[in-house]
This record gives C-alpha cells, sequence and structure tokens, in this order.
C-alpha cells in the first residue's frame, strides 16, 4: 500500500516495513478528516501529491498534539533521542530541520521522503510548511485567545497554508483564489475548535475568543460541564455563524474553477456547512462530543455549494 512515490528513496527489508507502518498510520487518519483529502475522482497525479501534503500537515499536528503512535518510531525516523522523544518542542525542531532538507538533501522521516517528489514536481516552497509548524509550536505556547483577530491570527498558521498548497499542487493560485481559500480555510479551522471544545480543554486550550467568552457570560468551568447550558450554546451559535460567513465569503472559489477541482473544492465548503448544520442539529451543544453530518447531508451541501447556493 506505502509504494515509494516517484523519486523517493527505496528502503528494503525490516526497514521498508517501519517506514510503510509510519505512513501508514498517518495517511489512514484522511478518512476521518471533515473534508476530502484526496477523493478516488481526481487524477492519480494530484492524489498522491495531496496525500503527501495531507501526511505532512497531519504528522505535524500529531506532533503538536501529542497523537503520535506508541513506542517511539517516529522520534527515531526525525533522529530525536528517547529521552527528548516526550518534548514537543525537540519534535517539532526536529521535524523543521527534515522538512528543510526536502527543500536540499535526503529526508528521514518517510512521511517527508514521500513529499519530496511532490515538492520537485509542483515547484512548492517551505513558506507554507514552515507555517504549519510554527502553529504547532505555538500550540505549545499560547493556551487561550483574547480576541477573534487573535484567533484568525493562528489560522493564518494553522488552517490557511493548507488551502494554498491544494491550489499550488493543482496549478490553479491566483490571489484572489487565495484570498477566498484562506477563508474556507479558516471557517473549517473554527468549525473544528467548534467541534472539538471538550477534547481542547482536556489538553489545556480553548480556542473560543476570551473576549466573546465574556460577552456570553461563558466560564472556562461551564465548558468542562457534560452538556452545555444556554450561556455556552449562544457563544457556539455565534462563533458557528462567523464560521458560516467565512465559508460563504470563500465559496466563489468553486465557481472560478473547472472540472474535477471543482467537485473537490465544493467538498471542502460543503464539509464547512454540514458540519455546521450538525452543531446546530445538536441545539450548539458539543460538549458530549463533536456532532458529525451524515453522508446524505454532505452530500446534499455538496449539490447546494456546486449551484452556488447557500
Amino acid at each position: 500500500m506505502c509504494r515509494p512515490s516517484p523519486g523517493q528513496r527505496t528502503v528494503t527489508g525490516p526497514a521498508a516495513v517501519h517506514a510503510g507502518d509510519l505512513e501508514r498510520g498517518t495517511l489512514d487518519k484522511a478518512t476521518g478528516e471533515n473534508f476530502p483529502v484526496a477523493p478516488f475522482f481526481l487524477p492519480r497525479p494530484w492524489r498522491a501529491d495531496l496525500m503527501a501534503v495531507y501526511g505532512f500537515a497531519r504528522l505535524v499536528d500529531d506532533i503538536g498534539d501529542g497523537d503520535l503512535a506508541p513506542g517511539g518510531a517516529d522520534a527515531r525516523a526525525l533522529g530525536v533521542s528517547p529521552a527528548q522523544a516526550q518534548d514537543r518542542l525537540v519534535l517539532l525542531d526536529a521535524f523543521e530541520a527534515d522538512l528543510r532538507r526536502v527543500f536540499g538533501g535526503t529526508p528521514r522521516h518517510p512521511l517527508l521522503r514521500r513529499l519530496q517528489p511532490t515538492v520537485r514536481r509542483r515547484g512548492l516552497t517551505p513558506g507554507p510548511f514552515l507555517a504549519l509548524i510554527a502553529a504547532n509550536r505555538q500550540d505549545q505556547l499560547v493556551h487561550r485567545y483574547e480576541t477573534y483577530d487573535d484567533l484568525l491570527a493562528y489560522c493564518e498558521l494553522s488552517a490557511n497554508p493548507v488551502g494554498r498548497l491544494v491550489l499550488a499542487v493543482t496549478g490553479t493560485s491566483t490571489p484572489e483564489r487565495i484570498r477566498r481559500s484562506d477563508a474556507i480555510c479558516t471557517a473549517l479551522q473554527i468549525v473544528e475548535h467548534l467541534q472539538d471544545v471538550k477534547e481542547d480543554l482536556g489538553r489545556d486550550r480553548i480556542y473560543l475568543p476570551a473576549a466573546d467568552m465574556k460577552r456570553f457570560h461563558v466560564r472556562e468551568a461551564d465548558l468542562a460541564a457534560p452538556t452545555a447550558g444556554a450561556s455556552v450554546r449562544a457563544l457556539i451559535a455565534h462563533e458557528a455563524q462567523r464560521a458560516r460567513e467565512l465559508l460563504n465569503e470563500g465559496a466563489p472559489l468553486v465557481g472560478s474553477v473547472h472540472g474535477r477541482l471543482k467537485l473537490l473544492l465544493a467538498g471542502f465548503v460543503a464539509g464547512g456547512r454540514a458540519a455546521i448544520r450538525a452543531i446546530a442539529a445538536a441545539h450548539y451543544d458539543v460538549l458530549p462530543g463533536p456532532p458529525k453530518p451524515g453522508k446524505v447531508q454532505l452530500l446534499r451541501e455538496v449539490g447546494v455549494t456546486l449551484r452556488g447556493e447557500g
């Protein structure tokens, strides 16, 4: 399943199994995302390159969240000693060093070896990848956001680079498309934060702006309750509306492209819209667990987005 991409260093023997396991464990998470990562209808070269980009983005998030597979294999692949394998900042530094090898050298981690031919084929630059690493460094140091603008600045690092990479991989970047893509990606990040309020709190992180919590009379302790009270629901509804408006701002991106890329981008927008509808259907009570849309709702939203409605 995890065959080397063209130009990727081939590994044989036990190391090959190890490298394949590292790749597979991360790439398999694509099925759990709110949006399609590399669906079957895309040209095969696009799918391969989008999965390579996803592998990078998923792995850096797993490092930042402390969600790496047990056993320390990722740390060893990055050259981090067992004594430092639990230090996320050390791991992120090692990951950045390995990323720089993608642009000039031989990366150590198999997911970065997978990324290297994509970078070369598509002429990708380090900036978006470095921004994603910076976002995860920020997660180790900043656990609360005072204002909505502060949160938007975080999304500029944590979310928007992904959309920019999708446009770069598909050769469709323009300043206007990047602007629309940024709106979509920020919206998707906000939606994910709304779905994961309880999970993030368990990591001592709150992505709901403190100014908004104060406005709606929500205390941090309210977010730890089994179910949301009226104040928390009103706050979640407010943030969901912001995400909805960002999706609407970004949605014209879909109509600016053609063919299978149009369907892919419609899937991104529809995934966000369907997730917001699921949150609304739960009466904005996200504390028992993340409300998730069903496939029928997602397909309906894809149709609405392709028709330019909503």
